[in-house]
């Protein structure tokens, strides 16, 4: 684990805030200079504390009013079984989120569709087919309550 010391922290509650602050606008917020910051926020990302940037997207404005929450049982449980759902599930743009699961359940994944059609299409025509896969259970999200939530990091002292 990376040691953090009290302005680290700070960049990093500011930056989960908002990732677009440059340097001038976060030596502002923390009471460091510019080129402390620029230092910190360097090695921050090349220690992979800070592992990366984009921009956050609302999905039913671009066309993908549909988020569904997916189960997943493996057919078999061995490691290439394993490998191949990973590799599916990794080439598919369609799943946001993937979590391989201890219980009933192998893996959960969170995907966005346009509508029924398309995640029916998503099921039947991708997830069922796939060798890897037994069984497929479908959760369709009716509400967001939190989305993208920061990490809690330690309290600054």
């Amino acid at each position: 684990m990376t040691q953090l010391d009290g302005f680290d922290l700070k960049i990093l509650h500011a930056l989960q805030a908002d990732g677009r602050l440059t340097n001038i606008e976060l030596s502002e917020r923390i009471a460091l200079s510019a080129s402390q910051c620029s230092r910190r926020r360097a090695r921050l990302e090349a220690e992979g504390v800070i592992s990366g940037y984009r921009a956050s997207l609302d999905p039913a404005k671009i066309g993908l009013g549909l988020l569904v929450v997916i189960s997943v049982t493996l057919a078999t449980h061995n490691r290439d079984n394993a490998r191949r759902f990973a590799q599916l599930v990794n080439s598919l743009p369609e799943v946001l989120e993937a979590f391989a699961l201890t219980g009933e359940m192998d893996y959960h994944l969170k995907i966005a569709a346009r509508d029924l059609n398309g995640l029916s299409e998503f099921v039947n025509d991708v997830l069922l087919p796939h060798e890897s896969v037994q069984h497929v259970k479908t959760s369709i999200v009716l509400n967001t309550l939190k989305r993208d939530g920061a990490l809690p990091l330690p309290e600054i002292r």
